[in-house]
């Protein structure tokens, strides 16, 4: 597990690369705990901010220059203000993205100094990515008094990702990092962006992340072909059905008309989201009647979805969501994030926890000739300022 920052070793970094007191910021990843690959289709989404977080320490300039280095990666990246071409090193595009995304706006900071840390483990699923993006809007909007709400921040951070790195990601975990609540799922229209926050505090329960240490990139063509086969059904359905707008106007009805009999491959993507909108709102009653069999049944049926229709597991993720599908005190279990590979997301009972690493950790290693690491998140705030 990746361990904690330290935010006096984080500013005394900051400090030994460039001199002065910053400020900070951090945003927090995200789990989602149902509906998967339903944000870019204009559907429902519930995820929670975790208590991990990618973290931004900056001071403002006044010379037009900025400098943007990070604990983790190496190397330092020197440029102007009116310069935000990607970079030679690859990790700063987010900020310079999120930076041209600012300047869009009419907004033109005067300079700074940035560096970057992490306690969020990048690959596992958890949109560090989309934290990052998100610490760096919050912390220009704050640092340079830019006053843009939440949502503009959001969309900033989304637009930094489909164009600096080349993801066509949904709205989804900008807006879970941005808009957490400790102790509270966030039940998201991603249409119209109203949210709801559904309560998660059922006692003795906890959310336990398996990541398989299969790294995965959701810049890869796969992902990105998902959302064209999407679209390819959608035409296909607005041919027959013209007033339906996206994939969330959708019932299986009109994909039996317009979509199955020209090709399985896009019936079944589409059928997928259709039927994992149905199953988000479903599982959020579950919830609030305090029901987590049923819920649980809910994300195994997701995963079952993402793996054989929608097809976005890997061997490793469905291995771990069958290891666990009748053991007792596993209430629900599924594939999180983009897919092909990263984290199962676990619904377990709190006192299961050691006795189910311990035991999945040894069988996982030998069958599949990989570690597996264990991340217990809970449920926290959304994008602040750190103060100490």
């Amino acid at each position: 597990m990746t361990p904690s920052i330290n935010i006096s070793a984080f500013r005394q970094s900051f400090i030994d690369h460039f001199g002065g007191a910053p400020r900070i910021f951090r945003s927090p990843g995200r789990i989602n705990l149902i509906g998967e690959h339903t944000d870019y289709n204009d559907g429902f989404v519930l995820p929670a901010a975790i208590d991990r977080h990618v973290y931004i320490a900056i001071s403002p300039r006044n010379d037009g220059r900025i400098r943007i280095a990070a604990v983790d990666f190496p190397g330092i990246h020197e440029g102007k203000v009116t310069d935000v071409e990607k970079s030679a090193l690859g990790w700063p595009d987010y900020a310079l993205g999120v930076l041209a995304g600012f300047r869009e706006r009419g907004i033109e900071p005067s300079g700074f100094d940035m560096l970057v840390g992490s306690d969020l483990p990048v690959g596992a699923g958890l949109s560090s990515s989309a934290a990052y993006s998100c610490t760096v809007g919050y912390a220009l909007n704050q640092v340079f008094d830019a006053r843009l709400d939440r949502v503009d921040m959001i969309r900033i951070a989304q637009q930094a990702e489909h164009r600096y790195a080349g993801v066509m990601c949904g709205i989804m975990d900008p807006f879970a990092s941005m808009y957490g609540q400790r102790g509270h799922l966030v039940r998201l229209d991603c249409r119209s962006l109203e949210h709801h926050y559904v309560p998660f505090n059922a006692p003795g329960l906890s959310l336990l992340l398996l990541n398989t240490n299969v790294k995965h990139s959701l810049a890869s063509s796969a992902y990105n072909r998902r959302r064209e086969e999407c679209a390819t059904g959608l035409e296909w359905v607005r041919s027959a059905y013209p007033d339906v707008a996206s994939l969330r106007d959708v019932n299986e009805s009109m994909l039996d008309r317009c979509v199955a009999p020209r090709d399985k491959v896009i019936d079944d993507r589409c059928r997928y989201v259709v039927q994992e909108n149905a199953r988000l709102l479903a599982l959020c009653k579950d919830m609030e009647a305090g029901d987590l069999v049923a819920a649980g049944n809910r994300m195994f049926q997701t995963h079952d979805g993402l793996s054989r229709m929608y097809d976005v597991s890997c061997p490793e993720l469905d291995y771990l969501v069958e290891a666990v599908l009748d053991r007792d005190g596993v209430y629900g279990a599924r594939m999180m994030g983009g897919g092909f590979g990263g984290c199962t997301i676990n619904l377990v009972s709190t006192d299961i926890i050691d006795d189910l690493v311990s035991e999945l950790s040894a069988s996982y290693e030998a069958d599949n000739g990989r570690s597996l690491s264990a991340i217990a998140v809970n449920i926290g705030d959304g994008t602040s300022e750190v103060v100490s």
